[in-house]
């Protein structure tokens, strides 16, 4: 069995743009890749939200990470991916009221998934909550498998079968193995993508050092996977 690479991940920088545009292009070849002054803007409202990670032996940027802090009470379950990011440009962050930081996007290269790239992203974004002190992480989780059952069910119930193992989507399944959970059900959530059908799940993953109880327990009943009682 191969082992994992260390991969490392870091802030981005200005010269990182180019990379995280070919990075994009890869994993979203139907749809515009981020322009280069959106991801300058992340980089000047947020800088420490915006992490990539790099292959150490070449440098080569293998996966991105975006975020931003916003205020929470601002939005709703149903608010679009464009409206979150402030139209993809993260002037709507709030680092003063915020105290969610919103997962705006994770991606990594088609050829390097499922080794570790996505789960180094995810570490990262939990450490800097943790040091931010931020209550929890949110964000919209493209339903990325559900164009193949659209047919046979809604969202909300394909949801729902993720959520209890029955079916695998390769974003939310991998979100739920880290922790998140399912608050909500988003129908139009991004616009023209083919996977998705523009449908995503809201995720939450609750940082355990400043949460109190009843920062728990906000989603929908339907998302919570029960467990039997002995």
């Amino acid at each position: 069995m191969t082992a994992r690479r260390p991969w490392l991940v870091r802030p981005a920088r200005s010269g990182d743009i180019a990379g995280i545009i070919e990075v994009c292009e890869e994993v979203y070849p139907a749809t515009r890749p981020w322009r280069p002054e959106q991801l300058e803007s992340h980089q000047t409202v947020f800088p420490e939200g915006q992490l990539i990670a790099v292959d150490p032996d070449s440098g080569r940027i293998v996966g991105a990470a975006a975020s931003l802090i916003v205020f929470w009470d601002n939005y709703n379950m149903h608010t679009t991916w464009w409206d979150m990011t402030g139209a993809g440009f993260f002037t709507n962050h709030d680092p003063v009221l915020g105290r969610t930081l919103y997962g705006a996007e994770i991606m990594v290269r088609p050829s390097l998934q499922g080794q570790g790239v996505g789960r180094t992203l995810y570490l990262g974004r939990s450490e800097l909550v943790r040091d931010l002190k931020l209550l929890r992480i949110r964000a919209g989780a493209r339903l990325r498998g559900y164009s193949e059952y659209a047919d046979r069910m809604p969202p909300q119930e394909y949801t729902e079968r993720v959520v209890r193992g029955e079916i695998w989507d390769p974003t939310l399944s991998f979100q739920l193995r880290h922790g998140f959970t399912v608050l909500d059900v988003v129908p139009g959530y991004l616009r023209g993508d083919p996977d998705s059908l523009g449908n995503a799940a809201v995720i939450e993953w609750i940082n355990p050092l400043v949460a109190t109880e009843r920062d728990y327990g906000h989603g929908d009943p339907r998302y919570t996977l029960k467990t039997s009682k002995k």
